[in-house]
């Protein structure tokens, strides 16, 4: 069958094109993870061209209980720190505020089993999600918070991030890819000021594995 599309003496279904060239874009994500599974965090791309910030410093596994207290002193030393968004060119600071609303949001409180473990492991690659954040949309005035805390406004981005699963021998097998929702509001000082990271939701499609 090969040699007689090579020789052009019957063509290749259109499907299997599509399918070989998917492969060849998982095998360039499968090289791309062999290279940054040993590094704490990475950006690679996915089959489909989008950003993904994979974590490897697991800081609360799936047996061991989640300590919000340690996590918003954590956050707390991000304080004063910005990160440029690569899409916008935006500078998005680490406002006071960022570490109480992370740990204490309505959103925070209904996340439960891995979702919950996400938010928590996402604490040590908040400059790489920033970065990757897409999609920017003007996000409604909830509240009214506008006047105390977003004169110019709120905006959400999308956001991806990858948490490793491991097998009984702490091999790494695949991760699991989380969405996010980035909340940035623009204050009276002209700057943007992240504000929490909510929805986070595991994506169903097929993880990356190694």
């Amino acid at each position: 069958t090969v040699e007689d599309w090579e020789h052009g003496k019957r063509k290749m279904p259109d499907y299997v094109l599509r399918l070989l060239a998917y492969k060849v874009k998982l095998d360039a994500i499968d090289e791309q993870v062999n290279e940054v599974s040993d590094k704490k965090i990475n950006i690679i791309s996915d089959a489909d061209g989008k950003k993904v910030v994979l974590i490897n410093d697991i800081r609360f596994k799936s047996r061991r209980t989640v300590n919000w207290t340690d996590i918003e002193k954590y956050l707390k030393e991000y304080i004063g720190d910005y990160y440029e968004i690569a899409e916008t060119a935006e500078k998005v600071y680490i406002g006071q505020d960022f570490p109480d609303e992370f740990v204490h949001s309505n959103d925070k409180i209904s996340l439960q089993g891995a979702n919950e473990k996400a938010k928590a492991n996402m604490i040590t690659a908040v400059g790489e999600l920033i970065q990757i954040a897409t999609n920017k949309m003007q996000y409604p005035d909830y509240d009214r918070k506008h006047k105390a805390k977003a004169k110019y406004g709120w905006y959400r981005y999308d956001t991806r991030f990858g948490i490793p699963v491991y097998n009984e021998n702490g091999e790494l097998l695949k991760y699991n890819i989380f969405s996010a929702r980035m909340l940035v509001r623009c204050d009276a000082d002209g700057k943007c000021y992240l504000y929490d990271f909510v929805r986070i939701k595991k994506e169903t499609r097929s993880p990356l594995e190694r």
